[in-house]
Protein backbone atom coordinates (compact mmCIF):
# COMPACT_ATOMS: atom_id res chain seq x y z
CA UNK A 1 0.00 0.00 0.00
CA UNK A 2 1.39 3.39 -0.92
CA UNK A 3 0.46 6.82 0.45
CA UNK A 4 -2.34 7.41 -2.09
CA UNK A 5 -3.94 4.06 -1.37
CA UNK A 6 -3.64 4.66 2.39
CA UNK A 7 -5.23 8.11 2.12
CA UNK A 8 -8.10 6.66 0.05
CA UNK A 9 -8.64 3.87 2.62
CA UNK A 10 -8.65 6.41 5.47
CA UNK A 11 -11.13 8.60 3.58
CA UNK A 12 -13.44 5.64 2.96
CA UNK A 13 -13.20 4.38 6.55
CA UNK A 14 -13.75 7.79 8.17
CA UNK A 15 -16.26 9.18 5.69
CA UNK A 16 -13.93 12.03 4.66
CA UNK A 17 -12.96 13.39 1.30
CA UNK A 18 -9.61 12.21 0.00
CA UNK A 19 -8.34 15.80 0.25
CA UNK A 20 -9.28 16.03 3.95
CA UNK A 21 -7.82 12.58 4.67
CA UNK A 22 -4.61 13.60 2.88
CA UNK A 23 -4.36 16.78 4.94
CA UNK A 24 -4.96 14.81 8.15
CA UNK A 25 -2.31 12.25 7.20
CA UNK A 26 0.24 14.97 6.34
CA UNK A 27 -0.53 16.74 9.64
CA UNK A 28 -0.02 13.47 11.55
CA UNK A 29 3.38 12.90 9.92
CA UNK A 30 4.37 16.52 10.59
CA UNK A 31 3.38 16.41 14.27
CA UNK A 32 5.15 13.10 14.88
CA UNK A 33 8.30 14.34 13.10
CA UNK A 34 8.36 17.58 15.08
CA UNK A 35 7.90 15.76 18.40
CA UNK A 36 10.67 13.26 17.60
CA UNK A 37 13.05 16.10 16.64
CA UNK A 38 12.36 17.64 20.07
CA UNK A 39 13.39 14.35 21.71
CA UNK A 40 9.91 13.24 22.73
CA UNK A 41 8.30 9.83 22.37
CA UNK A 42 4.93 9.49 20.62
CA UNK A 43 2.82 6.66 22.06
CA UNK A 44 -0.43 5.55 20.46
CA UNK A 45 -2.09 3.08 22.85
CA UNK A 46 -3.19 -0.07 21.07
CA UNK A 47 -0.93 0.67 18.10
CA UNK A 48 2.68 1.44 19.04
CA UNK A 49 5.40 3.93 19.89
CA UNK A 50 7.57 6.23 17.77
CA UNK A 51 10.89 7.25 19.32
CA UNK A 52 14.45 8.25 18.47
CA UNK A 53 17.29 5.92 19.39
CA UNK A 54 20.98 6.70 19.44
CA UNK A 55 23.11 4.54 17.16
CA UNK A 56 26.71 4.26 18.36
CA UNK A 57 29.70 4.98 16.14
CA UNK A 58 31.09 1.87 14.50
CA UNK A 59 33.51 0.59 11.93
CA UNK A 60 32.16 -0.61 8.60
CA UNK A 61 33.58 -1.94 5.35
CA UNK A 62 33.17 -0.28 1.97
CA UNK A 63 31.91 -3.18 -0.18
CA UNK A 64 33.45 -1.76 -3.36
CA UNK A 65 37.00 -1.31 -2.03
CA UNK A 66 36.93 -3.58 1.06
CA UNK A 67 38.40 -0.61 2.92
CA UNK A 68 37.44 -0.05 6.57
CA UNK A 69 35.54 3.16 7.22
CA UNK A 70 34.37 4.88 10.39
CA UNK A 71 30.61 5.37 10.60
CA UNK A 72 29.75 8.23 12.98
CA UNK A 73 27.15 8.02 15.74
CA UNK A 74 23.65 9.06 14.71
CA UNK A 75 20.07 9.31 15.86
CA UNK A 76 17.50 7.16 14.06
CA UNK A 77 13.69 7.16 14.30
CA UNK A 78 12.17 3.79 15.20
CA UNK A 79 8.66 2.42 15.57
CA UNK A 80 7.73 -0.44 17.87
CA UNK A 81 4.29 -2.01 17.56
CA UNK A 82 2.34 -2.41 20.80
CA UNK A 83 1.60 -5.84 22.22
CA UNK A 84 -2.15 -5.64 21.61
CA UNK A 85 -1.56 -4.76 17.95
CA UNK A 86 1.01 -7.55 17.47
CA UNK A 87 -1.34 -10.09 19.07
CA UNK A 88 -3.89 -9.53 16.29
CA UNK A 89 -1.66 -11.44 13.86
Amino acid sequence: MNKGELVKAIADEAGLTQKDAGLAFDAFVSVVSKDLKEGNKVTLPGFGTFEVKKRAARTGINPATKEQINIPASNVPVFKFGKSFRDQF
